[in-house]
Order: structure tokens, then sequence, then C-alpha cells
């Protein structure tokens, strides 16, 4: 089964579905996405999207992410995304995107690492707030198609040129989509662990891909573990407990209910802390009390963890909750630059599967989010700056040949191979 299109995007998060909507209307584009459109960890998202507040925030914005990212940071990144933070959220809002806000003005909250609130939030559903109207976009663009249950085995390369991918359905047949710019925006590798707060099936497909054409990768020993999740041993997803939950001052006790930390260090040192504090006392868990916050803020701020805390027996409005750290986020990735763009000729990456530096060593609360949009929107500018000079594959190609044996192999292969690509450069560093 051969397709032929404009361009083929993979992965149907914030960053894919962005790109796809900044692209213009006369191109043809495919979507595909290995779950339900909907299974992507933008759609997890809770705590918001950060903002540059205006020209006096810039300095303490930049020195904030620079400091959580243990100055491993790409200073020219860090400067990209804070520059065109107010452009991407207008473009949210224009497709109406609504975050919180009282008398016309928009609310800000503030969460770990931060010196100042400049995070925009919907309740404590912002990511599934965004995911949902750029979706709902998508689905009504007349050239953009969305293949779900559609998992992404191969791509067409052909000297140091990408020319489509390879991937198969629910039937197991194989589908060859021929494109002449391909965009990579498949998510982590949170279903490579064991205690995750990501979808299972995200388990860094591309990133094998990559390794299996040596496109080079940036910063793969750099995972983050979200300090705080709801401590559930009989959960397969760990249920985040947002950032934001700490930056409207929730607090964190041990065992003999006695404060141990200061809850708004960034999340690799809080991480450590928790740890180090489990270990003292020998527990699987710490415990964290939203009570100082207010029962009506609780509610109104955070409606989703309430509710989930509220079926698995704990009120969070009158009693402390388990908490636990766990594997939240890759900094590393594919390596791009300040377009989105790899070392391949016609392929991009964007979204949490590349790596152009903003993040550093470790990613500053919420800005996710926002990396994703703003490097999403440089991808599709750039595709449209150089779409007609680029090369697509001819009718004459042949076509890919796989068997259901090798289909079985090959997702046996690519988790392995990015588990052992990790293992190494731990072991490096």
């Amino acid at each position: 089964m051969i397709q032929n299109v404009d361009v083929v995007i993979v992965g149907t998060g914030v960053a894919g579905l962005f790109c796809a909507l900044n692209l213009s209307s006369d191109k043809q584009i495919v979507m595909i996405t290995k779950d339900a459109p909907e299974s992507s960890n933008s759609f997890l998202a809770q705590g918001g999207v950060c903002i540059k507040r205006g020209n006096e925030d810039y300095s303490s914005f930049y020195e904030d992410t620079m400091k959580a990212g243990h100055y491993q940071n790409r200073p020219e990144a860090v400067d990209t995304m804070i520059q065109n933070s107010q452009e991407v959220i207008r473009d949210l809002l224009e497709y109406g995107v609504t975050f919180e806000h009282d008398n016309g003005q928009l609310l800000y909250t503030k969460e770990g690492g931060h010196s100042k609130p400049r995070i925009l939030y919907h309740k404590d559903q912002t990511g599934q707030e965004i995911s949902n109207t750029l979706l709902n976009r998508v689905k009504q663009s007349d050239n953009i198609t969305i293949l779900d249950h559609v998992t992404m085995i191969d791509l067409l390369i052909q000297n140091k040129r990408c020319l489509g991918v390879v991937a198969t359905n629910a039937q197991n047949e194989v589908l060859e989509i021929r494109s002449r710019e391909t965009v990579l925006g498949t998510g982590g590798v949170g279903g490579l662990y064991q205690n995750s707060t990501n979808f299972h099936h995200i388990t860094g497909d591309a990133l094998a891909l990559a390794l299996k054409y040596k496109i080079p990768l940036k910063d793969m020993d750099c995972i983050q573990i979200h300090p705080t999740t709801f401590y559930d041993s009989t959960s397969e997803r760990c249920f985040l407990i947002s950032e934001s939950v700490r930056g409207e001052g929730a607090v964190l006790y041990n065992k003999d209910g006695k404060r141990f930390v200061n809850e708004l260090m960034p999340r690799d040192l809080l991480s450590q802390a928790i740890y180090k504090q489990m270990k003292l006392d020998g527990t699987n868990h710490v415990w964290l009390s939203m009570i100082p916050i207010g029962e009506k803020e609780i509610k109104r701020h955070f409606p989703t963890i309430y509710k989930h805390c509220l079926e698995k027996g704990f009120d969070v409005t009158k009693e402390w909750i388990p908490v636990v750290p766990a594997q939240h986020y890759c900094m590393g990735g594919i390596l791009v630059d300040l377009q989105s763009k790899t070392t391949f000729k016609q392929l991009y990456a964007v979204g949490e599967v590349s790596c152009n530096g903003v993040h550093g060593a470790n990613r500053l609360a919420s800005n996710s989010l926002l990396e994703s949009l703003v490097f999403s929107k440089k991808a599709a500018k750039q595709i449209e700056l150089e779409f007609e000079e680029t090369f697509c594959l001819n009718s004459n190609t042949p076509e890919y040949k796989i068997n259901a044996k090798q289909l079985q192999m090959i997702n046996q292969q690519t988790q392995q191979l990015v588990r052992d690509e990790i293992e190494r450069m731990m072991k490096h560093k």
C-alpha cells in the first residue's frame, strides 16, 4: 500500500498538530499515530505553558531556564523559545484555547524552578485543552488526514535524505508513505520504564530509527524524573501530581509528619531529596499535603487531581496523599537546529523526540508545551521555505517488502536499541 503526500507527520501531540496547522492548506498532509490521536503525552500535561510576561520578564525567565538545565542549555535555543512565546500563545487564543482568567485578565501560576508566576493554565488540564483544540482544528482541515493505530517501523532513506516512512496498521498491513517532507513528533521514552507518567506505547521508535541510520542524537543520558506522582502499586501508569500544586502551596512531609525540603526546587534536585528521605525512612513514598491550598482553590484549579485521588480513597482537601518520583521526560533526542531540521535532508523532529538544546540537563517546569509550540512552528515555516526545492521518490521506486515475523523482530529490537543507547550514554557520562 503506497501513498504519495507532500508532508507526513508522525505523532499527534501538540508538536505534530501545531506543525500541521502552520503548513499552508495547499499541501496534502498525512499524520500517523501509534494509538488513538488523544493518546499522546501532550494530553496528559497538567501544569501549564510558560510565557514571557513582558520585556522585564525576559532576564529572569532566561536565567530560570538555564539554571534548571544546569547551564548546559543551548543559549540560542532558550532565547528563541522565550522570544517567540507570546506569538504562539496568541495563536492558541485565536484557535480557541481557553486559559484561566479573571475579569478579562489572564491568570498565572508558579511552579518549581520559576522565580515568579509566568505559567498560563486551564485548571489542571492544560495539555488536554490545548491538544483537543488543535486536534479539532486539524480534523476540520480538508488537507490533513489522520491515520490512527498506525506504527512507524522504518524511514525511507536515500543518500542521507528522508523520503517518507514505512508503517503498519492494526491488521499488520505495510503502508509506505512517500513524502517530500517528513516530521517526527513521536514523543519520548517513557514506555521503556516500569514507573513513568507517560503512555506505555511511547517507546522511542523514532530514536531507534535514528540510531539505525546514524542520524545524530544528543543528551540521551538526560532523563527527567518528576518528583511527585501518586503512589499506587496497582496502576500501569503513574498519575502525575502537577508541579502547580506545590507552586500554589502544597508541602511535603516525611513519615514522621515533618517537612524536609524546599518544595520549589528544580525537579531533579527535589527528586533526589525525596529519594534520600525515602531511604532514611525506609518507605516507598513520602507524603504531600494540598490542604494549605484550601478546598475552594483545590476544586477550582485541580479538579482532575481531586477526582483521581478521591477515587483512590484520598480527599486531598482533608488528607495527605502518598507521592513518589517517576520517569517523566527525556531532554535528549534527535539533534536538530533552531528550525527543527535534523542532519538529514527533508527530515525534521519536533517536541520531546528532538533535542535543540533548550532544556539542557533538566527541563524547567511547563517549558515542554512551549518548546513544542515554538519549534514545531519553526519547522513548518522552514518546510514552506524549502518545499519547492525538495526531492520526492518517483513511482518507479521498488516497494518496501516485509513480513509478519520481521515485524515482530522490529518491535522488539526498537525498544532494546533505545534502552542500550540510554544506558551507554549514562555509563559514558
